[in-house]
């Protein structure tokens, strides 16, 4: 997908100040208690999604997430499709007070091995 250049800026800008969690570490954090964190539109969700994910779309997400999860020191891994909407929701918690948000490289691709 073509992405405008003022929105690929803000997403690269958002990924310079999050930390990002490969792929292949995403079930081991997940294990130690991490929470993976679907962004993604209800669609999206319903048609594929990490298990025992939480999901939460990204419009909704700055309204809805102290309701779903208080503890700003949850380990959060954010996640869309490759890596924008995973790292600017990530920085929009972050800046929320959630230490611990991440997003996962190259979203559900990456996880799924197709990235």
């Amino acid at each position: 997908m073509q992405y405008t250049s003022k929105f690929q800026a803000m997403a690269d800008a958002a990924r310079a100040q999050i930390d990002e969690v490969p792929a292949s570490a995403v079930d081991q954090m997940i294990a130690a208690g991490a929470v993976a964190l679907d962004i993604r539109d209800s669609e999206e969700h319903a048609a594929d999604h990490i298990a025992g994910s939480l999901h939460l779309s990204r419009g909704k997400l700055e309204m809805n997430i102290e309701s779903l999860l208080p503890d700003p020191e949850t380990t959060i891994l954010c996640y869309c499709n490759a890596n924008n909407r995973g790292a600017l929701s990530a920085a929009s918690l972050k800046a929320m007070g959630y230490k611990n948000a991440k997003f996962i490289a190259g979203g559900l691709k990456a996880y799924r091995g197709k990235a």
